[in-house]
C-alpha cells in the first residue's frame, strides 16, 4: 500500500493542535496503524482517516451534526471550539463586541464539555455567555432566546439521531436578527457567513478560551417557560385522563411531567426504562418516535395501565408523538402521524383564534407536510403558508399562530418559542383529548370529522439510506432528466424541479402532483445520508364514507411501489407511524 504523505501530514497537524487528549490519542492510534500496521490493518486505518478528513463538517439544518470522534468531519472539542470562534467573529461583526449568547446542551456523549468550551470561547472573545447548569430540552434554549433577548443561542444536541452522534444548533436574535426571525434557527446567508469565518478561524488550541467567567442559567428559565405554558390552560381543572409518557432516554421527561401536571393532568406515568437521560439509548437504538417499534415499551405500559393516551418525546424534546387505543384491536395502539396531529392541533388553534377575534393569524406547514392544513386555515377564514422543510423557515412566517411539519414537530406558541416544541405539543394534545372526552369524543373521531369536512387525506413517508451519496443524487437527477408519466395510473400534471426555485427558494428535490390529486415530494435529508419521499393521497370518496380511508391506503401503497421502481433503490423503511402498532 502506498502511503499518502499529505493525508498523514494533515492528521499529524490536527493532532498537534487538538486540545483534547482523548481525541489526540484516538487519532494517533489510527495514524500509527496507517503508517506502521500490517497491510489489512493499514488499509482499514487509511479508510477511516480518509473518512475523518474528507472535508470540514459543514453547517446544515441550522448547524453542525455528525458522529462523535476525532478528526475534521467528526463532532469533537476542536470542531466546537473553532465553530464558536467563527460564530463569535460573525456576531462581533454584526452587532459589536458586547454580545450575549445563551448555551444549552442535552444528555448525549460530550454535550456538557462541548457547551463549556463554547461558553469559554464566547467569554474570552468579550461576550456574555449564559450557560445552562444542567442538561435540558431544546425548547428551553429556544424559549430563553426570546425571554432573555439573546443575540445568539447554541444548543448542543443531535436531536433524534442514533447514540454515536452529536450536534451544534445555532439560533439568532436580539440585535443579530429581529422581527419574526428573532430567536429562530439560522438560515442562509447567515449559515454561509458563519461557515466562512469558521474556515479562517485559528487552530483550536490557538482560539482564546476561558475556563470560567460565564453566567449560569437554570431553574428561573424553566419556571418562566412553564409559566408561559400555563397560558395554554389558564384555569386548569383536574383531569382523570391517564397518560403514559416516554422521553426515550432523553432530557424532556421531568419538564414535561411538570408541564402536564400544571395543566391539570396528575395521572401521568413515565416509562421507567426510558425515564432518565442515557446517551447510549439502550432500549431505543434509533430514538426517533417515527421509527417502527420505538414506542413498544410505552405501548406495553399503556396496555398494562389501561391508559387513555401515549405521548412520546424525542431525546431533546422538540418533537412529540401521540398514540391512542386502537378501537379495531383490543390491547393495541394507534400511533397518529405527524400530519394527523398537525391537523388536530391546527383545527383547534384556528377555531380558538377566530373565536378570539384574530382573523389575521396564519397557519404554516412545510412542503413535505399534508396539504390538509391549508384547507383547514381557509375554512376558518385564515391564511396558510407553505414553506421549505424545517422550522427555521416555518417560524419566519409573519403573523404565525401555528406551524407544523410531518416529522412530529409543532410550534404551538410562536411568540414564546420560535421553533418546534415537543413539550408544549404534549400539553396541547392532552388538553384536546381531555376536552373531546368531556364531549364523549376521541381524537380519532375528531380526525374523522375533519375528513368529513375536507376530504380523507392519507400520508406516508419512505426513506432510502445509502452511504453512497452520489447514488442518492443520481436517483433525483434521473427523475429531473426524465420525469415519470404517471403515478398509480394517474397522469402527472405537474412536475417541479425544486432546485430551480419559484414559489419557494431553491432546494434540492422534486415535487410531483397527479390529476387524481396525489402528491409526491422527494428530497435528500439535511441530517442523514437518506433520500426521503413524502406521499399524499386524497380519497375520491367523501371523507365520511367508511370506504374512503381503505381506498386511500390502497392507492398510497401503489404509489410507494411506483416510487421505489422509478428510483431504482431499496427502501430501508416504508411504513408510516399509523401502520406501526
Amino acid at each position: 500500500m502506498v502511503t499518502d504523505l499529505r493525508l498523514a501530514e494533515q492528521v499529524q497537524d490536527w493532532i498537534e493542535h487538538d486540545p483534547d487528549p482523548d481525541t489526540r490519542r484516538e487519532l494517533q492510534a489510527l495514524l500509527d496503524s496507517y503508517l506502521e500496521g500490517q497491510p489489512e490493518e493499514s488499509t482499514q486505518a487509511s479508510d477511516e482517516l480518509r473518512s475523518r478528513f474528507s472535508g470540514p463538517l459543514r453547517f446544515q439544518t441550522a448547524g453542525l451534526r455528525g458522529e462523535v470522534g476525532a478528526g475534521q468531519t467528526r463532532m469533537n472539542r476542536a470542531v466546537v471550539i473553532r465553530a464558536t470562534a467563527g460564530l463569535a467573529d460573525y456576531l462581533q461583526h454584526e452587532v459589536g463586541d458586547a454580545v450575549t449568547v445563551i448555551i444549552g446542551f442535552d444528555g448525549r456523549h460530550g454535550s456538557a464539555r462541548f457547551a463549556q468550551d463554547a461558553a469559554g470561547v464566547v467569554t474570552a472573545a468579550g461576550g456574555t455567555a449564559i450557560l445552562f447548569d444542567s442538561a435540558g430540552p431544546t425548547p428551553l434554549l429556544a424559549f430563553a432566546m426570546r425571554y432573555l433577548d439573546a443575540d445568539a443561542g447554541i444548543m448542543v444536541t443531535a436531536s433524534h439521531n442514533p447514540a454515536p452522534d452529536n450536534g451544534y444548533k445555532v439560533y439568532v436574535g436580539g440585535r443579530a436578527e429581529s422581527g419574526t426571525g428573532r430567536g429562530a434557527q439560522i438560515v442562509n446567508p447567515t449559515d454561509t457567513q458563519i461557515s466562512a469565518r469558521i474556515d479562517v478561524a485559528p487552530h483550536a488550541d490557538e482560539v482564546p478560551r476561558s475556563e470560567s467567567g460565564w453566567k449560569s442559567a437554570g431553574s428561573e428559565i424553566v419556571d418562566a417557560y412553564l409559566g408561559r405554558l400555563g397560558t395554554l390552560a389558564p384555569n386548569p381543572k383536574p383531569s382523570s385522563l391517564k397518560i403514559v409518557l416516554t422521553p426515550l432516554h432523553g432530557v424532556g421527561g421531568e419538564v414535561a411531567v411538570r408541564a402536564l401536571t400544571g395543566a391539570g393532568f396528575s395521572d401521568v406515568h413515565l416509562v421507567p426504562e426510558q425515564a432518565q437521560p442515557d446517551p447510549d439509548f439502550p432500549t431505543a437504538p434509533f430514538p426517533n418516535p417515527e421509527e417502527p417499534r420505538t414506542l413498544d415499551h410505552a405501548f406495553a405500559l399503556a396496555s398494562e395501565l389501561r391508559a387513555d393516551l401515549v405521548l412520546a418525546l424525542d431525546p431533546d424534546a422538540d418533537r412529540c408523538a401521540a398514540a391512542v387505543p386502537d378501537p379495531r384491536t383490543p390491547e393495541s395502539w394507534r400511533q397518529l402521524t405527524g400530519d394527523e396531529v398537525g391537523a388536530l392541533l391546527g383545527s383547534h388553534i384556528a377555531s380558538a383564534a377566530v373565536a378570539a377575534g384574530n382573523t389575521q393569524g396564519v397557519l404554516a406547514s412545510s412542503l413535505v407536510s399534508s396539504r390538509l392544513l391549508a384547507k383547514i386555515a381557509h375554512a376558518h377564514g385564515l391564511k396558510h403558508r407553505t414553506t421549505l422543510t424545517g422550522f427555521k423557515w416555518i417560524t419566519r412566517v409573519d403573523n404565525l399562530i401555528f406551524g407544523y411539519e410531518e416529522a412530529l414537530g409543532y410550534c404551538i406558541d410562536p411568540d414564546a418559542v420560535r421553533d418546534k416544541d415537543g413539550i408544549s405539543a404534549c400539553v396541547a394534545v392532552a388538553l384536546l383529548a381531555d376536552e373531546l372526552r368531556q364531549r364523549d369524543q376521541t381524537l380519532l373521531e375528531a380526525l374523522d370529522a375533519i375528513a368529513g369536512r375536507h376530504g380523507r387525506h392519507v400520508t406516508r413517508q419512505m426513506s432510502f439510506r445509502s452511504n453512497d451519496l452520489t447514488a442518492l443524487d443520481n436517483a433525483v437527477g434521473r427523475l429531473v432528466e426524465k420525469p415519470p408519466a404517471e403515478l398509480a395510473g394517474s397522469p402527472i400534471d405537474r412536475f417541479t424541479d425544486l432546485a430551480e426555485g419559484g414559489e419557494l427558494p431553491p432546494t434540492p428535490g422534486v415535487c410531483m402532483t397527479t390529476e387524481a390529486g396525489d402528491q409526491v415530494v422527494i428530497r435528500p435529508s439535511g441530517t442523514e445520508p437518506k433520500l426521503k419521499c413524502y406521499l399524499e393521497v386524497v380519497s375520491p370518496l367523501p371523507g365520511d364514507d367508511p370506504r374512503a380511508e381503505e381506498l386511500a391506503h390502497r392507492r398510497i401503497g401503489q404509489i410507494c411501489r411506483d416510487v421505489e421502481s422509478m428510483l431504482h433503490l431499496s427502501p430501508n423503511a416504508a411504513r408510516s407511524p399509523a401502520d406501526a402498532v
